[in-house]
């Protein structure tokens, strides 16, 4: 029995199922795991460089001004005036950011005088 997979471990049908495997998991990390890793970590970074006075929209959808800041939540006024209180992670969007105007590019003015 022994002998038997000792000496299937150096043939060539184990080595023709091994590289499919570890080319799925190579196509597995580089588009799915290191994608997810990107986006965790650009989420970090967009709720660590927040500051009061910014405006954010919340992963429910809530659109608010931050008010007031813990270690791990934001006090969120709302339009209405009512404040609520938010986990950092509950932050989706950097609304200051987003609605920043961009430079917008001169027009070309193709009619002929």
């Amino acid at each position: 029995m022994i002998s038997t997979i000792i000496l299937r471990a150096g043939s060539p049908d184990m080595l023709g199922t091994l590289v499919p495997m570890v080319l799925i998991m190579v196509v597995f990390y580089f588009f799915m795991i290191r994608p997810q890793v990107k986006k965790a970590k650009d989420h970090k970074k967009l709720v660590s460089e927040l500051k009061k006075g910014d405006k954010i929209v919340t992963t429910a959808g809530i659109h608010g001004r931050i008010v007031d800041m813990n270690e791990t939540t934001f006090l969120i006024e709302v339009e209405s005036g009512a404040k609520i209180r938010f986990d950092k992670t509950a932050v989706s969007l950097d609304a200051t950011k987003a609605a920043a105007p961009k430079a917008e590019t001169p027009k070309i003015d193709t009619a002929k005088a």
